[in-house]
């Protein structure tokens, strides 16, 4: 079942169309990926979604209805930027965003414990949002995001100025949440690789879907493997007229698959010494359908 759908989606600023008519579908459950560099319609595409911007052409459904209060109540966003109260705790900042949807009392203090266990809070949850580490903020804004246990959950760059030790110790709290609730998670972000556990990718640039498909297809698609010999001569792969380029202290030569790897390898045993064989990655994807880096 399709619990979200956008058909010929526009949202027009003036003469800058921001989301250019694009259409997509997310399944109950899924990890959705909707990538692309800054200024690509990631953001726009979400406000649009949440109803705070209103769209310019198109339709949207939540869980089979247009976008009305009760879709709302089934959304959780992380936004950007976090919108605690810096100055209030972090008990206090849940408890104010549980009372918008009447969970008080009891009901909160055990919506509570559920939300220190899967996010680790314990700790933290009598100081200030103000004192807290960018990791802690994070792990914080997405349980006020899915305190009301929404059906969506959407995380907009969620992860953007952290640390990679910090970027996954959030990612492993998503990926818990996902796992002990089912819960669908609609993700943008300009770092390929966390859409690599993604079922399904979208890659948006200027407004417009340049790639729809799962990673594995998107990769078999657009990425090539790698196989990189060390301490061999260029002349040696210039003679046999193999492509290569210097990585490092290494030579690099692409093939189009774990395959045509092996075949290489077979054909020219007296060159594979000391070498490695790499996947394409989602990095290498977003390269070749956008012509820019992931992270640009």
């Amino acid at each position: 079942m399709n619990v979200i759908e956008t058909s010929h989606l526009k949202k027009y600023y003036g003469e800058v169309k921001a989301v250019d008519d694009i259409s997509f579908s997310v399944r109950e459950g899924e990890f959705f990926a909707f990538l692309g560099v800054n200024g690509a319609g990631k953001s726009t595409t979400i406000s649009v979604l949440c109803g705070r911007e209103p769209k310019t052409a198109g339709y949207i459904t939540i869980g089979g209805r247009e976008i009305d209060a009760e879709t709302k109540r089934s959304l959780g966003v992380v936004f950007q930027e976090s919108v605690l109260d810096r100055s209030l705790t972090v008990k206090k900042n849940l408890a104010c965003r549980a009372a918008l949807y009447g969970i008080y009392g009891k009901a909160f203090a055990e919506r509570l414990k559920e939300l220190s266990a899967q996010f680790s809070l314990d700790e933290i949850l009598s100081r200030p949002v103000g004192k807290l580490s960018g990791g802690q903020r994070r792990r914080v804004d997405i349980a006020r995001a899915v305190l009301h246990s929404p059906r969506i959950l959407i995380l907009d760059e969620p992860t953007t100025g952290l640390d990679p030790q910090t970027r996954r110790g959030v990612w492993d709290a998503v990926h818990s949440l996902r796992k002990e609730t089912g819960t669908t998670v609609f993700l943008t972000t300009h770092y390929m690789e966390e859409a690599a556990d993604a079922d399904h990718v979208v890659i948006i640039d200027g407004g417009k879907i340049k790639a729809d498909d799962t990673p594995l297809a998107l990769k078999d698609r657009y990425a090539c493997d790698a196989i990189t010999l060390y301490h061999v001569r260029e002349a040696e792969l210039e003679k046999r007229s193999i492509p290569f380029e210097r990585a490092g202290t290494g030579l690099r030569i692409p093939v189009r698959n774990s395959m045509a790897a092996t075949e290489m390898i077979c054909a020219f045993p007296e060159l594979f010494k000391d070498y490695e064989v790499t996947k394409g990655g989602m990095d290498d994807v977003f390269l070749a359908v956008t012509g820019k880096r992931g992270e640009a």
